[in-house]
């Protein structure tokens, strides 16, 4: 289990204007993700040097974005003027997640602009919907070029400032240790700054380690 990527949804300046602001602060340059025709968004990759990734998206005008989860979560918050949509952990096996949630993950794909499909499975996105500070899970499907290989990038993922409680996250991720201090359930790499909800909950800022120094976005 490790933080994957973390998810930014474009508000009405659009998409690539957002993944363009993104790219200069963070001196990243950004790569056209593609459609996810199963979720009614697109994205753009802003690769970091540790293996994760930046994610930034909008909703399409399409039938099926207001029909799944990932859909409604990318529109609501582009709809509310965009920012910081959430945090995504990778594991090998999300059996575990499914039986504790009770349900099936479910496919997600992507086209990439040069024809080439991504894919993989996730689960949660209901649990981010109700309750923001709450990551959601995927596991990708073998033989896939991971997003954080598609360019070069000397940035990496260094905080999350996330405004809900620790207890609650650790409990959502099914760990014994608080994320971000405990080595046996969570990998370190990532530091966390819990702080209380002024209002809703959820991923308020994210700290990366730049060329130029730390950025927070």
């Amino acid at each position: 289990m490790r933080i994957d990527h973390v998810s930014f949804a474009a508000g009405p300046e659009g998409l690539d204007a957002a993944a363009a602001r993104l790219g200069e602060a963070l001196g990243i340059e950004v790569v056209d993700g593609g459609n996810h025709p199963r979720f009614g968004t697109r994205n753009m990759v802003l690769p970091l040097a540790d293996g994760r990734w930046v994610e930034v998206v909008e909703p399409l005008e399409h039938p099926v974005t207001d029909k799944v989860p990932f859909g409604q979560a990318v529109k609501a918050r582009s709809e509310a003027g965009g920012g910081w949509l959430g945090w995504v952990v990778a594991m090998d096996d999300l059996s575990p997640v499914e039986e504790r949630l009770g349900r099936d993950s479910v496919l997600g794909n992507r086209h990439r602009p040069d024809g080439t499909e991504l894919t993989w499975r996730q689960i949660g996105v209901k649990g981010l919907i109700a309750d923001p500070q709450l990551p959601f899970f995927l596991r990708w499907d073998e033989g896939q070029k991971h997003p954080s290989e598609v360019g070069p990038s000397t940035a990496t993922l260094a905080s999350l400032q996330v405004a809900g409680d620790p207890g609650r996250v650790r409990d959502w991720l099914g760990l014994s240790g608080e994320p971000g201090t405990d080595r046996e359930d969570w990998e370190p790499e990532v530091s966390f700054d819990f702080v209380a909800p002024n209002g809703t909950p959820g991923l308020l800022s994210v700290t990366f380690q730049t060329q130029n120094g730390p950025v927070t976005v």
